[in-house]
C-alpha cells in the first residue's frame, strides 16, 4: 500500500502544527499561565474529581456547563457549544461548510491552526496580510470577499502572534459585507478587556470563540463557541458525543466556582506585561510591539534563528517565529512571574552581545 494515494494532496503538501517539545528551564514559548492553581484549591478541585464515575461516559454536550458559561458570558444557552479546546470547535466550523469549493479567509499573520484546519477539511485558504500597523487591511480584505465570498473568516482578537487588537470599526465593516461566517477568536481577551459579545445581538454571522487555556487551564482543554442559536443547532450534529471528558466538565465548573483567583492571576500577568514591555523597550536590537495579549511580539536586528539557540543553551524557550516576509526575524516571548522575565531578559542581553 502506497499510503500517499490514499491522502489529500492538500494534506501531504503541508507540514502541520509543530509543538516544540525542547526541554528548558524557562519556558516562554506556548502562551500559557505561568501560576499553578493554589495548593489549597488544588486539593478541592482533586477531591471533587475523585466523585467523578470513570467507568461512566461523561454527559454528552456538558449540558450543566453550558447553561453555567452562557450565564458567564450573558448569552442564552441555545448559543453556546464546548469543545475540546478551541481547536476542536475551529474544526467542527470547518467540517459543518459547504464543500471544497469554497474559501476560507485569514489575516497574515496570525493562529496557523486557522489554516491548517481549512486545509485539512478540504477549503482553499485566502491569506490577506495585515497593514503596516498590524492592523487589518481593509481595502484588501473587502476586495477578496467581494471577489471570492470566503465561507468563513477567522480573525484573533487580539491577534497571535502580533498583540495586538484589530480596528472595531473595520470588523464590523467586514461582518456587514460577509455572506458567509465570520469568526472573532477571543482567546486572550481576558488580557485585554475587550470582547464582541455585545455584537452578537446585531449580527447573525458573527461567531465568537473563548477559552480557559490562556486563564490557567490549558491541560484541561475547554474551549467555547458562541453564536446565534440556528447556527450552533448545526455545528451540534458536527460535534462528537462525548467531546469533553468528566475531568475536563469538572475542573471548568471549578473554575467558575474560584473565579477570583484566576481573574487575580490575569490581572498579574497584565502588570508583569507592562514591565517586560518596557524593559524591552531599552535593549538595543530589540523592537517590542505593545500587547493586550499574555505575551509580546518583537523584532530584531539580528538573525533571530542563532538568537533563539543561543537562548535554548541559556535554558529559556521562546517563539522563533522568523521567516520571509512580514516576519523576518521576529520573535514572540510568553509573559512569565517576574522571576522568569527577568531570567528572559538577562538571557537575551547575554545572548546578543556575543
Amino acid at each position: 500500500m502506497d499510503i500517499k494515494t490514499l491522502i489529500r494532496k492538500e494534506v501531504l503538501a503541508q507540514p502541520g502544527y509543530r509543538v516544540d517539545t525542547t526541554l528548558c528551564r524557562i519556558k516562554m514559548d506556548a502562551m500559557e499561565n505561568p501560576f499553578t492553581i493554589p495548593p489549597p484549591l488544588k486539593k478541592k478541585l482533586l477531591e471533587e474529581m475523585r466523585k467523578v464515575s470513570l467507568n461512566r461516559y461523561p454527559e454528552p454536550g456538558a449540558p450543566v456547563l453550558r447553561k453555567r458559561f452562557a450565564q458567564h458570558y450573558g448569552v442564552d444557552t441555545n448559543m453556546i457549544m464546548i469543545g475540546n479546546g478551541s481547536d476542536e470547535l475551529i474544526q467542527t466550523l470547518c467540517s459543518a461548510l459547504i464543500d471544497s469549493s469554497s474559501t476560507v479567509m485569514v489575516p497574515l499573520p496570525t493562529f496557523v491552526m486557522y489554516r491548517i484546519i481549512a486545509i485539512n477539511t478540504g477549503h482553499m485558504v485566502i491569506e490577506v496580510p495585515l497593514d503596516e500597523t498590524y492592523d487589518l487591511d481593509l481595502d484588501a480584505t473587502l476586495k477578496q470577499i467581494t471577489k471570492k465570498s470566503p465561507v468563513l473568516i477567522f480573525l484573533s482578537y487580539p491577534n497571535n502572534p502580533t498583540g495586538n487588537c484589530f480596528s472595531i470599526k473595520k470588523i464590523t465593516t467586514i461582518i456587514e459585507k460577509s455572506k458567509g461566517i465570520v469568526v472573532v477568536d477571543e482567546a486572550y481577551g481576558s488580557f485585554s478587556g475587550k470582547t464582541l459579545i455585545p455584537l452578537l445581538k446585531k449580527y447573525d454571522n458573527l461567531v465568537i470563540l473563548k477559552t480557559l487555556s490562556k486563564v490557567g487551564l490549558a491541560g484541561i482543554r475547554i474551549g467555547f463557541l458562541i453564536g446565534s442559536p440556528s447556527l450552533i443547532h448545526e455545528l451540534d450534529k458536527v460535534r462528537l458525543p462525548y467531546n469533553i471528558n468528566a475531568l475536563s466538565q469538572v475542573a471548568a465548573g471549578f473554575y467558575l466556582d474560584h473565579m477570583d483567583i484566576f481573574v487575580g492571576q490575569t490581572k498579574e500577568i497584565i502588570q508583569r506585561r507592562e514591565e517586560l514591555l518596557n524593559k524591552l523597550k531599552k535593549v538595543n536590537g530589540i523592537k517590542p510591539y505593545s500587547s493586550q495579549a499574555n505575551f509580546i511580539f518583537f523584532s530584531c536586528d539580528f538573525d533571530t534563528d542563532s538568537v533563539y539557540e543561543k537562548l535554548i543553551k541559556e535554558g529559556v524557550l521562546i517563539k522563533n517565529l522568523n521567516s520571509p516576509g512580514v516576519l523576518k526575524n521576529c520573535m514572540r516571548v510568553t509573559v512569565g512571574t517576574r522571576e522568569e522575565n527577568s531570567e528572559f531578559l538577562k538571557a537575551l542581553k547575554k545572548v546578543l552581545l556575543k
